[in-house]
């Protein structure tokens, strides 16, 4: 019973610290108006009320997400970079950068 006790302690403490669970994404890149370019891949962690991407360069992390009537308008926020960062739905999250005329779109399952 001990042996198990020491195999067992060790997963359940690395399984309780552990933080969210990213998804890695495919992402489009376009213009703000919506020519579209190219395809990125970024990892996503949804943390339901904010959400941050992560790419081999750069992480941002959106802030509280926030929209008057969820039913009728996007929830988002500017993050600390001067993004504007969008949950479109449950699976796809956007950034736009305004200085860039640049957004990206990423779409997390099928």
């Amino acid at each position: 019973m001990l042996r198990v006790m020491m195999f067992t302690l060790p997963f359940l403490l690395a399984a309780c610290s552990s933080g969210p669970q990213g998804v890695e994404c495919p992402g489009k890149v376009a213009s703000i108006y919506g020519q579209e370019g190219q395809v990125t891949h970024g990892t996503v962690f949804d943390l339901v009320s904010s959400f941050s991407v992560a790419t081999d360069d750069v992480k941002v992390e959106s802030g509280p997400l926030h929209s008057t009537d969820r039913t009728r308008y996007i929830p988002a926020a500017v993050t600390k970079e001067g993004y504007l960062a969008q949950r479109i739905s449950d699976k796809q999250f956007r950034l736009i950068d305004p200085q860039q005329d640049q957004m990206i779109t990423w779409t997390c399952g099928k």
